[in-house]
């Protein structure tokens, strides 16, 4: 079989049933046996399809077949499905929160800054100038809030650790790329497991946070780049590649990717992406590959 739809559900809240996989599998040409991945949660449907065929169109119907179902499909084909580098976005990425929205709350900005974040993630504002109007406002924070963030209030997104180990164990390389700040990333990237973390460096003095950004600012554009250059680095075929985003800084990479996702994200995102997951967590991306429950690395 050339393609594959694979159905996923949030494994706390499985819903990949019988009659969902009909509605979905009598959509498809030249439809094959259902495999399921994990009871309940994913199943893939191969299928033939031609070369030329509107895979778009194809998804927008299955989508339509299941709703309102808590199911997210993914449509592509089998060749390079199982990928060898992996980028991911960090804030609601890879973690719950917006680092930069939780730092602001200190001073009690939060309300002020999450909203400036809400429009830079839709693409309605420059990332850049966000950023910097956004650490502004955090001068003279002490540093030492950063570590309480963390501790106290940053979230890994469930599946995160599942996703990274289990790619790793395959051969995988993992690269965590954020326009958040190294200050956050180098311990999200250690507590979930990439290879490596690239970000932001916020310029500290006597302690404290002085209000701005070391130049120049890792934007939608260096996210790109990090995901060329890495991708020449290990020898690898732009089709390998998996990337994961949710903001518009992310779109880029997002369509310079093998397969770009956007995982609970932004319209503009969405609209870019080759898939989207709405329902499931970050497992989904294993599911996709056609990884089964049973290979999962926790």
């Amino acid at each position: 079989m050339s393609h594959v739809a694979t159905l996923i559900s949030n494994p706390a809240q499985p819903a990949v049933n019988g009659p969902v996989i009909d509605a979905a599998r009598i959509l498809l040409p030249v439809a094959g046996k259902p495999v399921m991945l994990a009871e309940g949660v994913a199943c893939d449907l191969p299928f033939e399809f031609a070369p030329d065929g509107n895979v778009r169109a194809l998804f927008d119907s299955l989508r339509a077949a299941i709703e309102p179902a808590p199911v997210d499909v993914v449509v592509q084909p089998v060749a390079h499905r199982r990928k060898k580098l992996f980028l991911a976005d960090m804030d609601s990425t890879m973690i719950e929160q917006e680092c930069i929205d939780e730092l602001a709350d200190y001073v009690g900005l939060k309300t002020r800054v999450a909203a400036i974040t809400e429009r830079a993630m839709k693409g309605e504002i420059e990332f850049e100038p966000a950023l910097r109007e956004r650490v502004a406002l955090l001068k003279g924070l002490p540093a030492s809030v950063i570590d309480e963030v963390i501790e106290q209030r940053i979230r890994l997104t469930p599946g995160a650790r599942a996703l990274v180990a289990t790619m790793r164990k395959h051969g995988a390389y993992t690269c965590l790329v954020s326009g958040g700040f190294t200050l956050f990333t180098n311990r999200i990237a250690a507590l979930v497991g990439f290879d490596e973390n690239r970000a932001n460096k916020l310029a500290i003095e006597n302690g404290k946070l002085a209000g701005r950004v070391e130049e120049p600012i890792l934007g939608r554009e260096a996210k790109l780049a990090t995901l060329k250059e890495l991708t020449v680095r290990l020898k690898l075929d732009p089709a390998d590649t998996l990337v994961a985003g949710d903001g518009a800084n992310d779109i880029p990479m997002i369509e310079a990717a093998g397969l770009g996702v956007a995982y609970r994200a932004k319209p503009a995102v969405v609209a870019a992406a080759h898939a989207r997951i709405d329902h499931g967590d970050l497992t989904a991306l294993l599911y996709l590959q056609g990884y089964k429950r049973a290979e999962f690395v926790e």
